[in-house]
């Protein structure tokens, strides 16, 4: 298959040599021509503009896009729509909020042009040797699309989710629940970090990845983290929000479904980029107030 791949950023570039490698023709723009050239060079066609792209494509034209969630995903079928035909597929496989998605979908229904959601997962590792995706389509646009789906998916690891918005819809709820795994492990290994015991972390973490029933990637990459720096001294413990987890705890409240985990691991997000809160200080001064407890004086 023949298929034009906007964005070029980490999750996308790594996408086109999957696809490359796979056998599919892949044409590449991004906004900053560097990463265009730079593609060229692994044997990929580059084009420099919007315009260029669709005119290398044949009918109907498929359209991969990675581009950061948002007014960025607007703009680029914006141009997109201006030059495309009945018929042709737009792709988003970027981290869009699912009602957006919904949105898009019936718009570009009413101009004649299909629409696809695929919720990416994987990582880097994840798009450049096998991604697990999630995609949200009319049946006939999966079934022609199914080929290139499972040739860049890890085996067992794509699904047609069902109607538009269901594929970045699984993808937030599948966010929201790694934010909740990842801040289990964080909190786990900071116990571990104050207790009297003098722990190698590096190797907790991979005999917690052999056999325990805490295994899996998360653990792996916990000890591949700390086999870098064995005290993460050279890191700060600033986790930003990426807006999935945020979705995902909105959606739970307007469904009255209980999260409390995931909705806790999106305030300590929101906590870890503040030197200091001013809910802190209160807090602390209530404290000393009622009991007399101490607190750290700037």
């Amino acid at each position: 298959m023949k298929i034009g791949l906007i964005g070029l950023g980490k999750m996308g570039y790594q996408l086109a040599l999957n696809m490359h490698e796979h056998g599919h023709e892949v044409v590449a723009f991004n906004r900053s021509p560097e990463k265009t050239k730079e593609i060229e060079k692994e044997g990929i066609q580059g084009v420099y503009s919007i315009a260029e792209l669709v005119e290398n494509l044949p009918q109907p034209r498929v359209v991969w896009i990675m581009v950061p969630a948002g007014k960025p995903v607007d703009d680029m079928i914006a141009q997109l729509t201006d030059l495309l035909d009945p018929k042709d597929i737009i792709i988003d496989g970027g981290n869009s909020f699912y009602k957006d998605t919904l949105r898009r979908y019936q718009e570009l229904k009413e101009k004649n042009l299909d629409f696809v959601d695929v919720g990416t997962s994987g990582g880097i590792e994840g798009a450049r040797y096998g991604a697990c995706t999630m995609i949200g389509a009319e049946e006939k646009i999966f079934t022609y699309l199914e080929p290139l789906f499972k040739d860049i998916s890890i085996e067992n690891g794509y699904l047609h989710t069902g109607a538009n918005g269901s594929g970045h819809y699984v993808k937030m709820v599948h966010n929201g629940i790694e934010y909740g795994m990842m801040q289990a492990i964080g909190e786990g290994f900071e116990i571990l970090e104050k207790s009297q015991f003098d722990l190698d972390f590096e190797k907790v973490a991979k005999v917690w990845n052999h056999g325990s029933v805490i295994r899996g990637w998360l653990m792996e990459l916990t000890q591949s983290a700390f086999s870098k720096d064995e005290n993460l001294e050279g890191i700060r413990g600033i986790i930003r929000s990426s807006g999935e987890g945020l979705w995902t705890v909105q959606e739970a409240l307007e469904l009255g479904v209980p999260a409390p985990v995931i909705a806790q691991s999106l305030f300590v997000r929101y906590r870890s980029e503040q030197e200091d809160s001013f809910s802190g200080k209160v807090v602390a001064a209530l404290r000393n107030e009622f009991g007399g407890h101490g607190f750290e004086k700037r």
